[in-house]
């Protein structure tokens, strides 16, 4: 699909009626120094101590509305270990995905070498359309693409299954 502008996410997640995944590959995403919330977790402090309204937002919002309509939202991360920092930082943040209605699990790198992944994060919504997100090397959002080629659906569809298949849900995952 060639398209110059990418809808917001909710826009997408809002007119799934069946599944939405996402696929996440890096190890580090950026997070601009200023970033209270990552600073604290670094001296210490536990993200569950925070008040809600302080970090429920309107990606959360979307995925209750989703699941709520009966849409299964699922996110499968592959990360190296030990975890990088970032990631030790998602993994601490990761009950608000649960909360939202997500089911998330984590497959160490070392068991995922024999897989086909992707080269970019993604999603895929009710297996008819992807959002790829592309990332600088440093971790920045350079840019978001969709893609509706069934056969190229199929292809990362088959490869988020396979590591869904492997991996650990978040309940049982321990870094």
């Amino acid at each position: 699909m060639t398209s110059q502008t990418v809808p917001p996410f909710a826009e997408l997640l809002g007119a799934c009626t069946r599944t939405a995944v996402h696929l996440e590959t890096r190890d580090g995403y950026a997070i601009p120094s200023e970033d209270e919330e990552f600073r604290a977790w670094r001296a210490g402090d536990d993200p569950r101590d925070r008040p809600r309204e302080e970090w429920w937002g309107a990606f959360h919002d979307a995925v209750v509305d989703a699941v709520h309509r009966g849409v299964t939202v699922r996110r499968a991360r592959v990360v190296s270990e030990p975890l990088s920092e970032y990631i030790l930082h998602e993994y601490a943040c990761t009950y608000r995905n649960v909360e939202a209605g997500e089911d998330v699990r984590w497959l160490p790198r070392s068991q995922a070498s024999d897989l086909l992944l992707p080269g970019n994060d993604l999603w895929i919504f009710d297996d008819r359309l992807i959002r790829y997100g592309m990332f600088s090397g440093n971790g920045e959002l350079v840019g978001q693409s969709l893609e509706d080629d069934p056969d190229v659906v199929a292809r990362h569809a088959a490869a988020f299954d396979a590591v869904w298949e492997r991996a650990v849900p978040h309940a049982n995952y321990t870094p």
